[in-house]
């Protein structure tokens, strides 16, 4: 078992790794690590008591949670806090905060932090806001204070026909994604990109998925780089070219098109079950690479089920060449569901048993390595590195969030690197 530090001086290490990281914005989704993160989690992050951690966000030092819960309790004990879906806790200290307590009223899918003090909100709820506020604008996607979990003024957007799964903000444009069959009263299925400030859609944004696999599109995952869109989902086509379950969009000048990269990799179909199985998806910091991560069943021949795959950001594309993954790594049957790529690591979460597993079906095939969980994958080797904290497999790991001193895990487990860690969890740099 790892030496145990003293809340106080975990508290000021960690401060003193996110003073030392360089500030600059990462210009993808993850900010960049110089090491793999310590195995060791935090001991003051507060526990989620009962559902599913499916989000987070950093607003300066505060980290908002969202998912499908109703009570949260400190580190250091104390009293059950109800809080509906969302809540906010100082990354530091692990203390929640009591101004943040809205009331949403349906599952928390994504977040991502606004600027002045907000955080943009999305999932399968009718209303988010300060309790005993009803406002319809706020159906499946919302703006809040983290000053008092307010709608904040001016920003209204709500969606219909669904859910919003995924939400990016580049450049002062919100890109939603999720089941939804429009947004703000227009036609927009699965994919919008709408201003950050007022959540006015943006006319010049009309890429569309289509062909959905099983049912209607859907866009499960997105992140960008300083001028292209990652997307991965129910689909085949995007603005009618062939795009089976993953694309690009180039978003760096003028109208958004769809780029002409393009792989089959996710072409062929796993388990009857998962007609569509690409879930998480994130960038590099560098924005070179990004990796996909899967469900799906046990692979078979060709198919890249239960895996998590690198792709080159600009490789180049052409109508008789499809791009082909760097490497691929097998579970070897459980599912992945949530990535993150520090530069130093691929992290890799869901409910799998191993990694390095290309020939096991749903049982350790040779050179598996036992990775329970949670898992880190070499960016350049596509292996599994030694990094091996465990953790409570349950459904899995639904969410990562890299920040400049560590890793924040989601989860509908209590136990993580061997410790008592309710649904949410922190591994520090070292």
């Amino acid at each position: 078992m790892p030496t145990r530090k003293p809340a106080a001086a975990a508290a000021s290490l960690l401060a003193g790794a996110i003073a030392l990281l360089p500030c600059a914005a990462a210009r993808a989704g993850t900010v960049p690590h110089p090491r793999v993160v310590s195995p060791d989690p935090v001991d003051h992050t507060p526990h989620v008591l009962d559902g599913i951690v499916n989000a987070f966000a950093l607003v300066g030092r505060t980290v908002v949670v969202g998912g499908e819960f109703t009570r949260v309790r400190e580190a250091r004990g104390g009293a059950a806090l109800r809080r509906s879906n969302l809540f906010a806790y100082d990354l530091l200290t692990g203390r929640v905060d009591p101004r943040f307590s809205p009331e949403v009223d349906g599952p928390v899918r994504a977040l991502v932090a606004g600027p002045r003090g907000t955080v943009y909100v999305g999932g399968g709820f009718l209303s988010a806001g300060r309790p005993g506020g009803r406002d319809g604008a706020a159906r499946g996607l919302a703006r809040l204070s983290l000053a008092d979990g307010a709608p904040a003024p001016g920003f209204a957007a709500p969606v219909s026909g669904g859910e919003v799964l995924s939400l990016v903000l580049r450049g002062g444009k919100l890109y939603v994604g999720g089941d939804f069959e429009g947004v703000s009263g227009a036609s927009r299925p699965a994919l919008a990109r709408l201003d950050a400030a007022t959540g006015g859609l943006d006319p010049s944004f009309t890429v569309t998925p289509g062909g959905g696999r099983g049912g209607s599109p859907k866009v499960y995952a997105m992140a960008a780089t300083r001028d292209r869109l990652a997307v991965d989902g129910s689909f085949t086509t995007l603005d009618g070219l062939r795009r089976p379950q993953l694309g690009l969009i180039d978003i760096g000048m003028g109208r958004p098109t769809v780029a002409p990269w393009h792989t089959e990799a996710y072409a062929p179909a796993c388990k009857e079950a998962f007609p569509s199985y690409v879930r998480g998806l994130d960038f590099s910091p560098d924005g070179q690479y990004f990796v996909v991560v899967t469900t799906g069943g046990a692979k078979g021949t060709g198919k890249l089920c239960d895996s998590a795959a690198r792709f080159e950001t600009y490789s180049p594309g052409s109508p008789g060449r499809a791009i082909r993954p760097t490497w691929v790594n097998f579970t070897g049957g459980d599912s992945l569901y949530s990535v993150a790529v520090t530069g130093a690591a691929v992290y890799v979460g869901g409910h799998q048993r191993w990694l390095d597993n290309p020939r096991g079906s749903d049982s350790a095939g040779p050179g598996a390595v036992p990775r329970p969980g949670i898992a880190a994958i070499h960016p350049g080797t596509g292996k599994a590195l030694t990094w091996n904290p465990t953790r409570d497999r349950g459904i899995g790991v639904k969410a990562f969030l890299a920040h400049k001193g560590g890793l924040l895990v989601g989860s509908d487990t209590t136990h993580l690197g061997h410790e008592y860690h309710a649904r949410v969890g922190m591994f520090p740099l070292p």
